[in-house]
């Protein structure tokens, strides 16, 4: 009767619909440009030179003499070098190994560093005199505290404590690597990745690179290092040689620039090595699937939280949800939270992190608590609002269902908790803090029972979170039966989502049947 006076509600949920699509459009267009990058660094077209292109050949396709040579210094390109390995004559298609004893000077020893320097140049001539000589430069000593290499290894009873400070450590092993595939490259498609590490040279009207060579840092491990100390006067070096095709030479240079991001996002030196042999002891096809498995982790966790927020902003009814669930799943991700706080990246911790404050977002919502801030004060407050018949039962099931609960998990974290005191040693949370995750559904689980349905449940939430964790469980078991690297706690939490899924299909089903006897004619 007023057109001019009613105002149409705004659309809250289509705004949240629209930014969601948008967010999952960006997402999936940066996986593309990873396709397409990923397809360029494995398919490097070589130059053709009969088009007129302007190509760039190797130095090694006229098989000049060479020679490696390794010097140590206490700083590259400002100290005096030391030759503590030559190899005469150098094959750059072949595998050499060396193994000898580095004396350590006596800056060195002092807490100090020590750098390995590695030369290719033509045999018989000092690499200083060499115009067309490539050389790499690697530190043989990292800082690292010794408490931090004593969580690497198993330490005696009685051991005394140590120094938190970083200590100069030795790495054993020196991985070289060169280059040795006759490519020619197009001046004007450099990939980006090979041009950091391309010296050009210049040969009448033809130009060739010299030698493209890099140092292996993911094959050091913290378990191998060496404490140095004042009285160490010489340690052993193992120097390893290895020629590599192109394809292998790119794929190295992107691991190490992902090793030295991850450190850069904080990853402890534990996660890094853990990293690190999944990287070198799989191969390149391997790694794309992987990369492949995470992304679709990476979008199902994304729906999962996205349609876990929205279903609960729009609830009103708490009628068939357990209270003692939503408590006791939030009080198991914070502390799996806490847990990880201590060892993980901040990479890990950012999406456990947000989904332990949606379960707290949870709890404040089901117990109806509010806060309010103020200035001078920061308070809260609890609504009790009058329950009707189907929340009343709902409440009766859910302490009826933690009351035979309890009569399980009372026993259980009683002997578990004496069983890990006297036989296990543990520095942080038990190993049974991954069972909340699966106890706390128990309630849940009987309250559907009672109440003949499963539509208070979202679906689309445990289908998302069931195919993230059937993902990653199987590729946990894949691990294990092959190389048994996972740990007893992850062991027993396996398939324990899809366990609970199965349940969830079978009530829904059986309650469907249930219905529809129900609702059937009768004919006489």
């Amino acid at each position: 009767m007023f057109p001019s006076c009613y105002s149409k509600p705004a659309d809250v949920g289509g705004k949240r619909s629209s930014v969601a699509k948008l967010l999952f459009g960006v997402f999936v267009v940066y996986m593309l440009h990873t396709g397409w990058l990923l397809y360029g660094f494995l398919n490097t077209k070589p130059c053709d030179g009969g088009r007129g292109e302007s190509c760039i050949s190797s130095y090694l396709t006229a098989r000049p003499r060479l020679q490696l040579s390794v010097f140590t210094c206490l700083v590259p390109d400002n100290s005096q070098l030391n030759l503590a390995v030559k190899i005469d004559p150098f094959d750059p298609r072949s595998a050499v190994e060396r193994q000898v004893n580095v004396s350590l000077p006596e800056e060195t020893r002092a807490n100090g560093t020590l750098y390995a320097v590695v030369y290719v140049h033509k045999a018989g001539v000092s690499p200083l005199e060499d115009s067309r000589e490539v050389h790499y430069a690697a530190q043989l000593t990292t800082h690292i505290s010794p408490t931090h290499m004593q969580g690497q290894k198993d330490t005696q009873k009685g051991s005394s404590p140590r120094s938190e400070h970083p200590v100069s450590h030795w790495r054993p092993h020196l991985s070289v690597a060169m280059m040795s595939e006759d490519f020619t490259f197009n001046k004007a498609g450099l990939p980006s990745d090979v041009r950091r590490y391309m010296r050009v040279s210049q040969e009448g009207r033809q130009m060739i690179y010299l030698p493209l060579m890099l140092v292996n840092e993911l094959s050091v491990r913290v378990r191998d290092l060496m404490e140095i100390s004042s009285s160490t006067v010489q340690l052993p070096l193992t120097v390893s040689y290895e020629g590599i095709s192109l394809r292998r030479f790119r794929f190295w240079v992107h691991l190490q620039d992902v090793v030295y991001s991850l450190r850069q996002f904080g990853f402890t030196e534990e996660n890094i090595d853990e990293i690190k042999e999944t990287l070198m002891g799989s191969n390149l096809y391997l790694l794309v699937l992987t990369a492949l498995i995470t992304a679709l982790q990476l979008i199902c966790e994304f729906l999962a939280l996205k349609n876990d927020v929205s279903s609960w902003r729009k609830k009103k009814s708490l009628v068939g949800v357990s209270r003692k669930s939503v408590l006791w799943r939030s009080l198991s991700t914070l502390l799996i939270f806490l847990h990880l706080l201590e060892e993980t990246s901040l990479l890990v911790l950012l999406p456990v992190g947000l989904g332990a404050c949606v379960e707290v977002w949870k709890v404040f919502k089901v117990f109806k608590i509010q806060w309010h801030w103020k200035i001078d004060a920061f308070c809260f407050t609890v609504q009790v609002n009058k329950l009707d018949e189907d929340e009343r039962k709902t409440v009766d099931y859910d302490t009826q269902a933690s009351r035979y609960l309890s009569y399980l998990v009372y026993p259980l974290c009683i002997s578990g908790a004496i069983f890990s005191l006297a036989y296990l040693r543990q520095k942080r949370f038990p190993l049974f803090l991954y069972a909340f995750g699966f106890l706390s559904m128990a309630p849940q689980l009987f309250i559907n029972h009672k109440l003949k349905s499963v539509s208070h449940l979202q679906g689309t939430v445990l289908m998302y979170r069931v195919i993230n964790t059937l993902i990653s469980d199987l590729c946990s078991c894949t691990s294990f039966f092959l190389s048994g690297s996972f740990s007893s706690s992850h062991q027993l939490s396996c398939f324990r989502d899809e366990l609970l899924f199965l349940f969830y299909l079978y009530q829904r089903r059986y309650n469907m049947e249930i219905h529809s006897r129900y609702n059937q004619p009768c004919f006489v």
